[in-house]
C-alpha cells in the first residue's frame, strides 16, 4: 500500500467504487502534491489473452489515475472529464501479479489540464503501460447539481 493521504472512493465507480461488484476497488493515495499511487493485482476475470490484463482495463486504469493526480486529497478536488487519452502498451500487463500505478500532473490551463499515468510491475519496477491525458473541468453547473458528494458516496472510507 502506498504511503500518503488516501483519496476519496465512491460507491459505484468502476475503478474506485467499493460497492461495485464488477469494479476494481482501487484505493488511490496522494503521495505528494500532484502525484498519486495505487497498487492492484488483477484477477483472472479481467484478462484478455490468458494471463494478460485486457487492454481496455489498462486504458481505464490509466484514464482514472492520471485524472486523479488533479484531484488532491487535501485541497479542493478538481473534477475533470477526459477529452483525450493516448495509451502506450509497452509490455504485457500480467494477471495475478502486483502492479504499482502512478499518476502525475502535467501542465494546466484555465479549464483544461494534462496528466500522465503509468502501470509498473511492482516487483521489478518495469514500466508496462503508460498514457497521457488531456482533461477538461467538469462544468460548475454540473457540479452544483451534485454538491453533496458525501451523500452520493464520494468520501474517504476506512480501510
Amino acid at each position: 500500500m502506498p504511503k500518503g493521504d488516501v483519496q476519496p472512493n465512491s460507491t459505484m465507480c468502476f475503478i474506485c467504487g467499493l460497492e461495485n461488484p464488477a469494479g476494481l476497488k482501487l484505493r488511490i493515495y496522494e503521495v505528494e502534491s500532484g502525484v498519486v499511487e495505487a497498487t492492484f493485482t488483477a484477477p483472472e476475470h479481467y484478462q484478455g489473452y490468458p494471463g494478460v490484463l485486457h487492454g481496455g482495463i489498462i486504458a481505464t486504469i490509466i484514464d482514472e489515475v492520471s485524472g486523479r493526480s488533479w484531484m488532491g486529497s487535501v485541497e479542493k478536488p478538481r473534477f475533470m472529464f477526459t477529452a483525450k487519452l493516448e495509451v502506450k502498451y509497452r509490455k504485457n500487463v500480467p494477471i495475478g501479479k502486483p502492479l504499482r500505478i502512478v499518476g502525475k500532473r502535467g501542465s494546466s490551463r484555465n479549464r483544461s489540464a494534462e496528466a500522465w499515468a503509468g502501470i509498473y510491475n511492482a516487483e521489478s519496477g518495469e514500466l508496462l503501460a503508460e498514457g497521457n491525458t488531456v482533461l477538461v473541468n467538469v462544468p460548475e453547473k454540473m457540479l452544483a447539481s451534485t454538491a453533496d458528494l458525501e451523500k452520493m458516496g464520494w468520501k474517504v472510507y476506512p480501510e
